[in-house]
């Protein structure tokens, strides 16, 4: 039923109860064991001034909101039949004489708006209507009666958290660590003082916010800054709801001036550091997620997430307090995550019950953290706090954001609500970290391995325009920065081939970083030879060590002249070159070849257990162009070109004024493995 069915004001029935509706307040459950009104209450006798049947005259609330009976069209204060519960979220409703008239009759709600960053279950409506309460504090009750363990993560100092940290500390950035005193942290923070009142006049009184409804976890439309701040500043006793604000990115803003994330989370943001900052700023569309202010009143509860992308986070208390739970983001955990997000279980089961074990942490104004990526967690806010904090994505952990990405996908997570400009973010990372690859930049194993990843993700994104449908091709390409990347295919090929050779592997070795295929023949495991299989027993898990230095002497180029005759197109002539005889050189022949050769050597050493292994690999190319001498009179500019092809196909002739041309391409000389053993 519309809206403008469910509510009116008495002021405006007193000429008649079919006038138009007004607003009302309260929860989300309508109560429906109220005393039912008698067979003469239900009939009351119409006077100048409409009378509510069950009207009580103790009642003290407000009785300017009525609802009428959907059955017999009689009109009663909500306030007398109802708990205070929100009209808005009424689809039907009867008066309790005709719902013992018919027992068939319940009241039915409408669907509630969902605008929250996740995929989130609906409400249970059967409960509802059975008069099970939502209540806010739901959840908190039932942390009560599950082992909750304290934390044992880090604390650090504001100084040692940078850059250097990860690269000095394999176990960096695996876990939550906590800063108790922001000095050291080099970011900027509005002064102790700073009050919710004071973000409305920063950002803007009529600035729209998300407000979230705690009690039904779902958005509350219609609320500005001014009024938000408004309600925060209401005595905790006359607030009728709990409401949270998580959502609210100041960027661009008068308040935005004031806030600055830590050293560390600058060193590292992807959108800092990879973006184009000539397409950052007002007017162009670019990934807002660093800089949010979230304000909450005493007993809200955000539930179990994972940010979005698996970005990420920093978090600072100003005024406040909040209590996390978190769950660690092990496979097993993940995947209990993927099958409760979304589901009627997110409605009534608790996700730690899933789960390996879940761990507590307390924060106090002064305090920040920073959470690593795809972290499961729940906040509780014990007291009216103001938290300043911001997502961000980089490239210690590229494969757990991915696995993130796929939950979300799986999960249906509209896109409005994933991490903006996602697929284009990941083609100017990998644009630059191409270009410092081939530039010999060095990056530690831990970012060449997330890499691996991007690179893998790429690939994936350049197949889905060459062999997808036609959505798939033109939503693919759509996010390809073409200010950047030309042709997007070939940077992501190359990426993967050049982090696998920065990595240590072999330019062939497809399996770098990820797991090994069987080898299926018809949809069967193919059967091992004995010798191979004895190998595997022999080899199982075994994963070859990296080189610790990898040199490349400079390239060697020469160019000399050869007497010898151009290769016939039969079928002997290339057991004859490929056999590589360098003593081409002296024949008596009228033809000349021009040689242009080039030589590369790649040395390659790392220390075994036993002493020291070295590699030499070297690479030999080169290109024989035959100039046939004219037989025209001087000045004939028509000459003849040959060139060589393979054996099957027609002989290519050109004219052209340099003559005849016939080019061979050698193959690949190497010279390696050489041991040496101290």
């Amino acid at each position: 039923m519309a809206r403008s069915r469910r509510r009116i004001t008495r002021s405006a029935t007193q000429k008649s109860p079919e006038c138009s509706p007004s607003s009302s307040r309260s929860s989300l459950t309508p109560m429906e064991d109220e005393p039912e009104p008698t067979q003469a209450e239900s009939a009351p006798t119409k006077t100048d001034e409409d009378v509510c049947p069950s009207c009580r005259e103790g009642v003290q609330e407000e009785k300017s909101s009525w609802i009428r009976c959907d059955a017999c069209k009689i009109w009663f204060h909500w306030a007398c039949v109802g708990d205070g519960s929100d009209l808005d979220l009424i689809n039907k409703w009867f008066c309790g004489p005709c719902m013992t008239e018919k027992p068939s009759r319940v009241m039915t709600l409408k669907v509630p708006a969902r605008k929250s960053s996740r995929k989130r279950t609906q409400l249970d409506y059967a409960n509802l209507n059975a008069g099970v309460e939502s209540d806010p504090s739901r959840w908190l009750r039932v942390i009560q009666s599950k082992p909750i363990k304290d934390d044992n993560f880090r604390r650090m100092k504001g100084a040692d958290v940078g850059l250097e940290w990860l690269e000095s500390d394999e176990t960096a950035m695996h876990e939550p660590i906590v800063v108790e005193n922001p000095e050291g942290l080099r970011m900027k923070m509005p002064p102790p003082e700073f009050l919710v009142q004071d973000v409305a006049d920063e950002v803007g009184h009529e600035t729209p916010v998300e407000v979230i409804d705690v009690a039904s976890q779902s958005n509350s439309p219609g609320w500005t800054l001014g009024r938000w701040a408004e309600y925060y500043n209401t005595e905790p006793s006359k607030r009728d709801k709990i409401r949270n604000v998580i959502s609210l990115e100041i960027s661009g803003t008068k308040l935005a001036d004031q806030v600055l994330p830590p050293r560390l989370v600058r060193e590292l943001d992807w959108v800092e550091k990879f973006w184009p900052s000539t397409r950052k700023g007002k007017g162009h569309a670019y990934p807002k997620v660093q800089l949010y202010c979230l304000m909450g009143v005493a007993s809200a509860w955000t539930d179990w997430h994972v940010d979005f992308a698996g970005s990420s986070v920093y978090y600072h208390i100003l005024r406040g307090c909040k209590v996390f739970y978190f769950i660690r983001p092990t496979p097993a955990n993940l995947q209990a995550y993927e099958r409760w997000s979304g589901t009627e279980m997110q409605s009534n089961v608790w996700l730690g019950d899933m789960v390996d074990e879940v761990v507590k942490v307390t924060l106090h104004a002064g305090n920040t953290m920073i959470i690593p990526t795809g972290w499961i967690h729940a906040v509780h806010t014990p007291v009216d706090s103001l938290v300043f904090g911001g997502n961000f994505l980089h490239s210690y952990n590229i494969a757990t954001q991915l696995k993130v990405i796929d939950i979300e996908k799986a999960t249906h997570v509209p896109k409005k609500f994933r991490f903006p400009l996602f697929v284009k973010l990941c083609w100017y990372v990998g644009d630059k970290y191409l270009r410092d690859l081939k530039s010999k930049e060095e990056f530690p194993p831990r970012v060449l391995e997330s890499l691996e990843a991007l690179a893998r993700f790429l690939v994936s994104e350049s197949q889905a325009m060459e062999r997808g449908t036609e959505v798939a091709k033109r939503e693919a390409k759509e996010n390809v920065p073409s200010d950047r990347v030309k042709d997007a295919p070939a940077m992501a090929r190359e990426l993967r081939w050049r982090v696998r050779l920065a990595a240590g592997a072999t330019s062939d070795d497809e399996d770098l970083g990820c797991t090994v295929k069987k080898n299926m023949v018809n949809g069967h495991k193919r059967k091992r030879s004995p010798v191979s299989a004895a190998v595997g027993v022999q080899f199982r898990n075994f994963q070859p060590k990296g080189w610790d230095v990898v040199n490349e002497l400079p390239r060697e180029t020469e160019e000399r002249v050869v007497n010898i005759q151009p290769p016939k197109t039969s079928d002997m002539w290339e057991r004859e070159w490929t056999e590589w005889n360098e003593e081409f050189e002296g024949q008596e022949q009228e033809e000349r070849a021009t040689v242009e050769k080039t030589r590369d050597v790649m040395i390659k050493v790392r220390m075994t257990e036993n002493g020291v292994e070295r590699q030499r690999v070297e690479r030999v190319m080169e290109k024989w162009v035959w100039k046939a001498e004219s037989s025209k009179p001087e000045g004939d500019p028509q000459d003849v070109e040959m060139k060589l092809t393979p054996l099957g196909c027609e002989e290519v002739t050109k004219e052209e004024e340099e003559g005849t041309e016939v080019h061979v391409t050698s193959l690949l000389k190497t010279t390696q493995a050489m041991e040496v053993t101290a």
